[in-house]
């Protein structure tokens, strides 16, 4: 793990995992953009180093680029005694770095089964555990989950993505009522499709689902997730369209999706 920069006398900081791309990413501009210092954790060692610059001089923040695989075992450990280390007290942890891939469950490569579920519980969880202990002690603090709209989809080719992001949304729910009492705050978000490289759509694809609502914006959901943790907001599912289809999820017979599963398989591969 690699630092940049010496600590700050500022004690407003905010850990961010995955915070080189994505919706990591745009929720550091965000919260650079609010004067926040930040600690941006992930494995793109020069992606990370670019995105820290960038923020530091156009927010005038500081910004310490952590270089680690998070979804190595022992990884929250590391991250946490390099904050101590460096003696930076983090005011907000913000659990956003994930996986994803399609396949059934059986034929999946079991690293990166491991990969995922590593990744989706056992880190964050972790680091809500070490970090938490620190806020609940200085009675401050909050804390970001970023789930998703599949922990309510139990659907075949999601196993193993949306069983750990409802590990994550319902452990959010249980660490809020344990620490709402020492005025630390637990908000988890539950977003549908957001712009990013996870999806491998042309960019037409991308303006069309923007356009439709079916896909969001990541700086958009950045700024709906930050507002919504300083709301101290339990669960947060961002977005009409996705509400609407939440109500459909919770519709949809089982047998339906068994149907859709037995036709998929007999349908010709896309040729492109």
């Amino acid at each position: 793990m690699k630092s940049v920069m010496k600590t700050s006398a500022k004690t407003e900081t905010a850990l961010i995992t995955g915070g080189s791309s994505g919706i990591g990413y745009a929720i550091a501009k965000e919260l650079a953009s609010r004067g926040f210092n930040l600690i941006l954790a992930s494995n793109q060692e020069e992606k990370l180093n670019e995105v820290c610059k960038e923020l530091t001089i156009q927010y005038q923040i500081k910004a310490w680029p952590v270089f680690i695989d998070l979804a190595e075992t022992g990884a929250a450990q590391k991250l946490y005694y390099w904050c101590q280390q460096e003696k930076i007290e983090i005011e907000i942890l913000i659990n956003n770095a994930g996986i994803f891939f399609f396949g059934e469950v059986v034929e999946t490569n079991p690293e990166k089964v491991q990969q995922m579920i590593t990744l989706h519980t056992t880190t964050p969880s972790l680091l809500c555990t070490l970090f938490g202990h620190d806020m609940k002690k200085r009675r401050s603090g909050h804390i970001l989950n970023i789930s998703s709209l599949a922990a309510w989809m139990p659907y075949p080719g999601i196993s193993h993505y949306s069983s750990t992001k409802q590990f994550l949304k319902s452990f959010s729910r249980s660490l809020r009522t344990e620490m709402i009492d020492y005025n630390v705050n637990v908000t988890c978000i539950c977003p549908g499709a957001v712009s990013t490289q996870l999806y491998e759509l042309s960019e037409t694809g991308h303006k069309k689902a923007l356009k439709t609502g079916i896909m969001m914006s990541a700086e958009r959901l950045a700024k709906l997730s930050v507002n919504g943790m300083f709301k101290r907001k339990s669960i947060l599912v961002p977005g009409f369209v996705n509400r609407i289809f939440l109500l459909f999820i919770y519709m949809l017979p089982h047998g339906i999706v068994l149907l859709i599963r037995r036709y998929s398989r007999f349908l010709p591969p896309d040729r492109g």
